[in-house]
């Protein structure tokens, strides 16, 4: 551990970062203010949830939203102190194609994170960072510990809500209007502890 850590470089701009091989083991960092902040290993209740949410949301946008894909740990650079912040969500959905070499998610329309307790603060202080992105329209904090997620979706005047709606329950249903998709809480915490207890 002593040896990753004297690989960090002390300060990275976003350029950099996207240059840096690696510190040589498996971690994966986002890049905070120009430090680099290693990201937790999942848990199995996070790893399902996510599975759920790439497959519900993947089969959807093939069948009702050709043209838009979803993308697994796509990095965003937020407007925010766009040079030296490199964030990565859980997921996103943009309709911009593919193209060759790009490293972050172009245009994304909707952004998905999931809260597990030992990442709430991390989470959390990405939220406002997300919201700078112009073309954002709403952003998902899905609960790992709980069944519950909470929405944040922009206003028809272009400003945020001052607090995110909650849904919570196995019979609840998250309404995403950047892609048009009625998802179920149940699909999202489908084999998971959540859904036999």
């Amino acid at each position: 551990m002593a040896e990753a850590a004297r690989k960090l470089p002390p300060l990275m701009t976003v350029a950099e970062f996207l240059d840096w091989p690696g510190d040589g083991t498996s971690v994966r960092y986002e890049l905070v203010d120009g430090v680099l902040r290693a990201m937790a290993p999942a848990s199995n209740t996070h790893g399902t949830i996510h599975s759920n949410l790439t497959r519900q949301i993947g089969n959807h946008l093939e069948a009702v939203r050709p043209g838009c894909r979803i993308i697994v740990a796509p990095g965003i650079q937020p407007k925010l102190r766009a040079a030296w912040n490199h964030r990565i969500p859980e997921l996103g959905v943009t309709c911009v194609p593919d193209r060759p070499g790009v490293l972050m998610i172009p245009d994304a329309i909707l952004l998905i994170e999931i809260l597990s307790p030992s990442n709430a603060q991390d989470t959390w202080s990405n939220i406002p960072l997300y919201a700078s992105v112009p073309s954002i329209e709403e952003i998902l904090i899905v609960h790992s510990a709980t069944v519950k997620i909470e929405v944040l979706r922009r206003l028809a005047d272009g400003n945020w809500p001052d607090n995110p709606t909650a849904i919570a329950g196995l019979d609840a249903a998250v309404d995403l209007a950047s892609i048009d998709l009625v998802l179920p809480l149940a699909n999202v915490y489908g084999d998971t502890y959540h859904a036999t207890a």
